[in-house]
């Protein structure tokens, strides 16, 4: 297929997105997939992605293809080589008319080129000189924006409609049904604590999350539930060593990303760090409420106007720091603060589910 000279007036046929990671990117991604399925109905998508996170976009509705890249793989010596080497051939041997880098990192910009689809499309403020595998490169706004719309400049470039954006998450009914039998026995308000992250910068501690738990029982009548990854285990314990007596759905590392979405979806609120879980329940429909300390909400934030934000008030915050001597934002940002808007997050909900019975 020839290159075009304007990007409005491409038709592919086969279409590769490269979106390995992580958890919350790849949510942040899916408007700007859904825009480009709606924008070229016909044609066949492909979706590169970490296969430990490849539950996340099979079964996507209008996805035709889930290539999984194992990274984990790829990156040990000394097999890496290889399994890199038969990953770039399957591309290459796929004959795609459309490749588009939406993580924009050394890595995928060599899972771009290796497709060698005559169109390479990637955002302009690339990273790790990603930018110089591609043949149209997308401007950034500046001021940067959310990532969610800095990624639907990408379908908008093509002439896709981008004025209401969706998200897509695969949980299928069997999801549903099981969170909906594991909670049937949960007294409401529902509260789901997700105290993970992967930087120590953003994890706001157990105890703080305990706090606000308590307080949720003692003055809501609530039924607590933890949910995290296998990794989460420490911080999930402790957060029910501080709770003790009051009982907790312990789900730490006993739950798939979309039976995850489905139980967040069926919960009266979502309380978490920044991380990718918060991503999800924003995506799976979930009313949210984010603790921000070390990163921007105007950034990261949760995308969804049923969704509210908690920060640190400290000069430092959205500072994105990974290491920090000292973490002052941990005890500024007081649990007191947080269950204040724990509680106007339940009441709106309340409100709704009245207003639409």
């Amino acid at each position: 297929m020839p290159r075009p000279t304007s990007l409005v007036t491409l038709e592919p046929r086969r279409v590769c997105l490269i979106k390995p990671s992580s958890l919350g990117d790849i949510v942040h991604a899916t408007p700007t997939f859904n825009a480009l399925r709606d924008r070229w109905p016909s044609a066949r998508f492909a979706w590169v992605v970490n296969r430990s996170l490849a539950s996340l976009v099979h079964g996507l509705p209008g996805l035709d293809e889930v290539i999984p890249f194992d990274r984990q793989a790829a990156g040990r010596f000394p097999t890496g080589g290889r399994v890199l080497a038969r990953t770039l051939a399957d591309l290459h041997r796929r004959r795609f008319d459309l490749t588009i880098d939406l993580q924009g990192l050394f890595r995928s910009a060599l899972l771009t080129v290796a497709t060698a689809a005559p169109v390479r499309v990637g955002l302009a403020d690339a990273r790790e000189a990603a930018h110089l595998a591609y043949t149209h490169r997308i401007p950034v706004p500046s001021p940067p924006a959310h990532a969610v719309d800095r990624l639907l400049r990408v379908a908008a470039a093509f002439g896709a409609c981008c004025v209401a954006p969706r998200f897509a998450i695969p949980a299928t009914p069997d999801d549903h049904d099981w969170a909906s039998h594991l909670l049937r026995p949960l007294r409401r308000p529902r509260l789901i604590l997700n105290i993970g992250a992967r930087w120590t910068t953003k994890r706001w501690p157990p105890q703080h999350f305990a706090e606000v738990g308590r307080s949720a029982v003692e003055q809501r009548g609530a039924s607590l539930i933890a949910v995290g990854a296998p990794e989460d285990r420490p911080l999930v314990d402790a957060l029910k060593l501080a709770l003790d007596p009051i009982p907790v759905l312990d789900l730490c590392g006993r739950t798939s990303l979309p039976r995850l979405a489905a139980l967040a979806a069926a919960c009266d609120l979502f309380l978490s760090n920044d991380t990718g879980p918060l991503h999800l329940a924003v995506a799976a429909g979930a009313s949210t409420l984010a603790v921000f300390t070390c990163t921007d909400p105007r950034r990261t934030g949760p995308y969804s106007p049923s969704a509210a934000v908690v920060s640190t008030r400290l000069p430092c915050a959205a500072s994105c720091l990974k290491v920090c001597g000292h973490l002052s934002c941990m005890t500024e940002l007081e649990p007191r603060r947080v269950w204040l808007a724990v509680q106007d997050q339940l009441d709106q909900a309340t409100h709704q589910a009245s207003s639409a019975a």
